[in-house]
């Protein structure tokens, strides 16, 4: 098969809806040998039935990015099963509250950090002697604008974003000399399954959430998963061989204004 990613071999953090799974999808279609990875074993397993269908070539393991064995295991696995890893993409992650930070618990600060900057860390940690082995590789984490900038809702999520932001940074800087490229995407609004459904009970339905949500943004509507896909796609690839320790945002034009 050919393809941008023609010989590699990608392992996908939350893989099996949104962003995730449109990422994984458009990579198999490139050429990448992908192992689809998620929480959600029913989902997760379809997305790579529907790859192989489609004449790509998946597999998938369920993992659980906030428990370290879980995600040691299945890198293991999947390195095993592929001979080697070249491509981590991590996309696990969830919301969390919308509390600002003197009304949150202990608990649940502790709950969204485990996925969204512990998983990252476990990923990152269990993948890199694999790339390293292989001479070099390419993470692509996935950050938010709210990594980047603040605003007065999700305080656990969007401080988890910017140590995520930081995180792509400082793995940059050390990982280059192992010609191991780290940067992330910067999504503002993507409309996957789950914004659908906070969209769908909005006043006005989608068109009057899109216009609420889209306001500060140039380019004025929410983004799909395939937007962000085709940037990661970018960056995961060797077109990118001399990217490393960016942040991209991906928004529309949001943090430009």
């Amino acid at each position: 098969m050919t393809g941008r990613l023609a010989g590699k071999v990608a392992l996908i953090t939350g893989a099996a809806s949104g962003m995730g799974r449109a990422t994984a999808e458009l990579f198999a279609a490139e050429g990448a040998t992908v192992a689809v990875t998620d929480f959600n074993a029913v989902l997760g397993a379809s997305v790579a039935d529907d790859i192989v269908a489609a004449g790509g070539a998946a597999r998938f393991w369920e993992m659980d990015v906030s428990r370290e064995a879980s995600v040691a295991s299945v890198v293991s696995a999947a390195a095993a099963v592929f001979g080697g890893l070249d491509i981590l993409i991590n996309c696990a992650g969830i919301i969390g509250v919308d509390k600002p930070t003197h009304e949150v618990s202990e608990e649940e600060w502790d709950a969204l950090f485990a996925v969204d900057v512990k998983g990252v860390f476990f990923a990152t940690k269990h993948t890199v002697p694999h790339l390293i082995e292989r001479g070099g590789g390419s993470i692509v984490n996935f950050s938010s604008i709210y990594g980047l900038i603040g605003n007065d809702e999700f305080t656990p999520y969007h401080v988890a974003k910017g140590a995520v932001t930081m995180q792509t940074r400082q793995d940059a800087a050390s990982y280059g000399r192992y010609n191991i490229r780290v940067n992330s995407v910067n999504p503002s609004t993507v409309l996957t399954p789950l914004v659908e459904g906070i969209a769908a009970e909005f006043p006005g339905g989608l068109p009057a959430y899109e216009e609420m949500m889209t306001a500060n943004q140039s380019i004025r509507r929410l983004g799909r998963p395939i937007d962000v896909a085709y940037g990661v796609l970018y960056l995961a690839s060797d077109e990118a061989s001399w990217v490393t320790g960016v942040n991209l945002p991906m928004d529309g034009g949001y943090t430009a204004r």
